[in-house]
């Protein structure tokens, strides 16, 4: 984990996690997962909410959200018109899917998780097991209400 930096200036654990989703109709969607650790979860969740996020059922909602991309590196997700920044602390390289996934769309699905969703062993499993451990982890945080979601703009910020 990694810590993130909150638009009030305090650091919490965090992890961004990137996927690309394909679906029955239209182009694949990017998609950015993200769980704040228990300090600043509260104040995450509040920021999201405000943005236009809202319970993980059917289609994600159009938001005020915005992901920074500068080139293949996702730089911060912007949240409530811009009085929200939140800004990995470690590099989070997108794949070459990824952002023409997010490009083609012109937007990335977010799923903001609950702490403790993330499994602890994730990186130490092989590509399969680890989106399967995952895959399991997120339905269960859906299926009890605990997950959100919204559709956030996309932003170039340069090289």
């Amino acid at each position: 984990m990694a810590d993130e930096a909150g638009g009030g200036g305090g650091t919490a654990p965090m992890v961004w996690a990137l996927a690309v989703r394909a679906t029955e109709a239209g182009p694949p969607f990017a998609e950015l997962i993200v769980e704040i650790g228990p300090r600043l979860y509260g104040e995450f969740v509040e920021s999201a909410v405000d943005s236009g996020f809202v319970l993980a059922a059917g289609e994600p909602p159009a938001t005020t959200a915005v992901i920074g991309l500068r080139g293949a590196v996702l730089s911060r997700l912007v949240l409530v018109g811009g009085r929200q920044l939140w800004e990995p602390a470690s590099e989070v390289r997108a794949s070459p899917g990824w952002v023409a996934a997010a490009e083609g769309r012109g937007a990335v699905v977010v799923l903001v998780v609950p702490p403790g969703t993330w499994p602890p062993d994730l990186m130490h499993l092989d590509a399969e097991q680890g989106a399967e451990t995952l895959g399991r982890s997120l339905e269960a945080a859906r299926t009890t209400g605990a997950v959100l979601h919204g559709t956030a703009g996309l932003a170039h910020l340069g090289s």
